[in-house]
This record gives C-alpha cells, sequence and structure tokens, in this order.
C-alpha cells in the first residue's frame, strides 16, 4: 500500500468502526432478550475465597490510597457558592446508574454541568475517530495478527465479530480498541441497544431537565490520545491479560458494580494488577496506562476544572478512578486551594 493511499484506508476503516461502535448498540432488541441487569460474580470476593494472600494485598493497597471514601464531593472556597464532584461508572446497570436523591439536588441546584466530554453524539464520534485515523487503526502495514498468537487472535476475531463488527477489521485495529470491546460484556450490550444508559448520560439528562447547559473538561480527540498514547508493547500486554480472561466479561463489569455501590474503588487498579500478576504478566505493563489514563489526565482535567469551580454553583461528574489517590483530582484541587470533603 502507497502512502498517498493510506489515510484514505485509515478514514474508511476509522467510520465503519464509528458506525459500528456506537450506532449499532441502538439497534432495537427483543425485550425477552433484555435481563432486568446483567448478572457476574464479584471476582474480588471470589478472590477472598482462592487468592487470600492477593485479596490481602489488593485491599491494603486500597485502604492505603487516600480519597476513596466516597463518589460525591463538596468543593468549597471562600466567597465562592459551592460545587460539586461527582464519580461516575461508564456502565448502565441500575445499582450504578440510578442517582441519588442527594445528587440530582446538587445537579438542580447547579448553574453548569460538565463531563468528561460534553458531545458524544454520533456525527462527533465518527467525526473525530475519522480524523484521529492513525490512533485507533494501524496504517503503516503492521498487523494486530502479528503480535498475538493463533488463538489469541482468533479470540480477538470473535470480539469484535460480537461488536457487530466484521471480524477482518480485527488485524488493523490498534490493542486498546480491541481492550475497550474486551470490556464491554454482551449482556452489557443488550442493555444499550434496549435503550439504557450509562451513569454520565444519566447526569446529562438530569441537567437537561433544568436546562442547565453541559460542558467538557476533553474533546473526544483528547481522550483517543490519551488511550493511543500508551506505548503498543504494553499495549499488547494488556491486551493479552484481557484475553485470559475472555469468558468472564460479566463477572468484570460485577466486580467493578461492588466496587462502586461498597466505595472500593481504590481497589479497582490493585485488583487489575492483580490479575495480570496471576497471568503471568508483569504489573509494569499498566505503566503507561496509569500515567496516560490517570496521572496525566488528571492534571489536565483539574486545570479544566479550575475556572468552572471559581464560578461556584459547579456540577463536576467524571469515572470514579480519577478521583483518588495523591494524583486524583480530590487531591489536586486541594493543593490548588479548594476544600474537597466527602458527601457520599
Amino acid at each position: 500500500m502507497t502512502s498517498s493511499r493510506t489515510p484514505s484506508f485509515a478514514h474508511r476503516i476509522c467510520c465503519a468502526l464509528a458506525f459500528f461502535l456506537f450506532l449499532m448498540p441502538r439497534v432495537a432488541v427483543a425485550a425477552e432478550d433484555v435481563p432486568a441487569r446483567c448478572q457476574g460474580t464479584d471476582m474480588l470476593t471470589e478472590m477472598q475465597t482462592k487468592y487470600p494472600d492477593a485479596y490481602k494485598k489488593v485491599m491494603a493497597e486500597s485502604n492505603a490510597l487516600p480519597n476513596t471514601e466516597a463518589v460525591l464531593w463538596k468543593i468549597e472556597k471562600p466567597g465562592i457558592p459551592v460545587s460539586y464532584l461527582f464519580g461516575t461508572m461508564h456502565l448502565s446497570d441500575p445499582r450504578v446508574a440510578t442517582l441519588s436523591p442527594t445528587v440530582k439536588d446538587a445537579i438542580a441546584h447547579s448553574k453548569s454541568v460538565t463531563l468528561e466530554v460534553a458531545d458524544l453524539s454520533d456525527k462527533a464520534v465518527a467525526a473525530a475517530m475519522a480524523k484521529m485515523a492513525a490512533l485507533i487503526v494501524y496504517t503503516d502495514g503492521t498487523s494486530l495478527k502479528a503480535a498475538l498468537s493463533e488463538q489469541e487472535y482468533q479470540d480477538v476475531q470473535k470480539t469484535v465479530s460480537k461488536a457487530g463488527m466484521p471480524g477482518e477489521l480485527a488485524a488493523s485495529m490498534k490493542p486498546w480498541l480491541v481492550s475497550m470491546l474486551l470490556a464491554t460484556s454482551d449482556c452489557e450490550r443488550k442493555q444499550l441497544a434496549a435503550g439504557k444508559t450509562v451513569l454520565d448520560l444519566q447526569v446529562a439528562a438530569e441537567a437537561q431537565t433544568h436546562g442547565t447547559p453541559i460542558t467538557g473538561l476533553e474533546t473526544i480527540e483528547d481522550q483517543l490520545g490519551a488511550l493511543a498514547s500508551i506505548p503498543d508493547d504494553q499495549q499488547i500486554a494488556m491486551l493479552k491479560v484481557g484475553l485470559k480472561f475472555i469468558d468472564r466479561a460479566d463477572d468484570m463489569t460485577e466486580t467493578l458494580v461492588q466496587m462502586y455501590a461498597k466505595r472500593q474503588i481504590g481497589a479497582a487498579m490493585p485488583f487489575q494488577l492483580a490479575l495480570a500478576a496471576e497471568s503471568g504478566t508483569s504489573p509494569s505493563v499498566f505503566d503507561g496506562f496509569k500515567k496516560s489514563l490517570l496521572i496525566d489526565r488528571n492534571a489536565r482535567m483539574s486545570t479544566a476544572a479550575q475556572p468552572l469551580l471559581d464560578k461556584g454553583n459547579a456540577f463536576i461528574a467524571v469515572g470514579a478512578l480519577h478521583l483518588p489517590g495523591p494524583t486524583g483530582l480530590v487531591s489536586l484541587l486541594r493543593e490548588s486551594g479548594y476544600t474537597v470533603t466527602p458527601v457520599e
């Protein structure tokens, strides 16, 4: 393939991905095929029984992490109206995607609501993916197939097919994208197809009922850039870990739901590292993920949030993993002079 033809190829692939990833989930499914909620096994509880030493290590690291005790935080500074920071989970499970009365009241009294990304419309996503083609698919002749065993690649093709895309697209996909597909269970896809929405969109819908403007801390391009900036060898290693647990997508989701409900979100990353160790993979393969997706993004989010907080009456909702830890948003905002206290 010549270089002059590469952008056109990438553009076609990305447009196809955008269509299948963001339009196909809305195709109607029969009501009898959609459970009230997804079912799974809490793998953290399972670890407590099967691998007690690993469980103790995960929980010790989680308990040592600051700012894990709440998902809703009050933000104050003298002379400025109160604002709120809310940690979400990008899932449709009703145990997560149901706004509490306290959260609803905070949104109702806010003059602005800010999500990670304001515009997740099909048009915006498709445009961003086409624009950032080289971050999503290989455009230099590299094939994902060459980095995986035959069985691993077959599993990747199955995953891509289950997501509604032709299996032959798998060879061109960047590993991070396949990992995202792996993280979404078949049940969750059915929930979304049936019209259920993730918690972030529940926040947006609540804001709309009050006519509150919605803005974003980031753009879709920002997020794609962060994902793609993880070193390629680490992307592949992380994908290999995910493939070892390919049949446990519902269990992974249930584990995250339980962590969120129990306010144990600080256990999420130590748990993931424990799974990596269990599969014989060094936890260091997640270093790029932690730096790009958490540490660096948290710093940018904190900077973007402060002008909103300085006006007061702001409600900011981001993934819950961005809140805890010394480089989390709660700590960063305190370092910037705000008083941040747990609410719920």
